[in-house]
């Protein structure tokens, strides 16, 4: 990174609040983990340990970890930039629709929701043709399909349009 992109303000977030932000995130990740896995159980019963055994000590060195990262986050430089806007902008635009796919596929299917995706991608940030976006949407997810369901005989998630045509 040059001298310029450090010291300019007002560029980007910090690196500074980047990483504070991240493992601040990841604790509550980390302390949910932990309350799930103080419900489930995790202590050990006669078959072995319980289902939040192993969930609660990862949780737990994931916890330790992110009180460590942000002790090292508190001590990094305030103008240090973590990344410019642009540069951001490019993550998010395909992070955005990517979490958008993981929520859309136990209403719409897998199938359906990776033709939307795909579309999605190759149209915003491809900008191919509509020919070859509608081509390439539709034969994936069908190859998919002919792949899990029909060779491999593993079931993926269904969605209406799957129902309606009754695969």
């Amino acid at each position: 990174m040059s001298e310029s992109s450090q010291n300019s303000a007002g560029a980007g977030p910090t690196q500074r609040s980047a990483e504070i932000g991240v493992a601040l995130v990841m604790a509550v990740l980390a302390v949910i983990g932990i309350i799930g896995s103080l419900q489930a159980g995790i202590d050990w019963a006669a078959e072995g340990p319980r289902a939040g055994f192993f969930p609660f000590y990862v949780s737990v060195i994931v916890l330790i970890c992110c009180g460590v990262n942000l002790a090292h986050a508190i001590r990094i430089q305030r103008t240090v930039i973590f990344a410019e806007w642009p540069q951001l902008h490019q993550v998010f635009a395909v992070v955005v629709p990517a979490t958008i796919f993981v929520f859309a596929v136990p209403v719409l299917g897998m199938y359906v929701s990776s033709a939307l995706l795909i579309g999605v991608f190759m149209k915003w940030l491809g900008r191919y043709r509509w020919l070859s976006v509608i081509a390439i949407a539709a034969a994936v997810p069908i190859l998919t399909y002919i792949m899990f369901e029909r060779w491999f005989m593993v079931p993926l998630p269904k969605g209406p349009v799957e129902n309606w045509l009754g695969l």
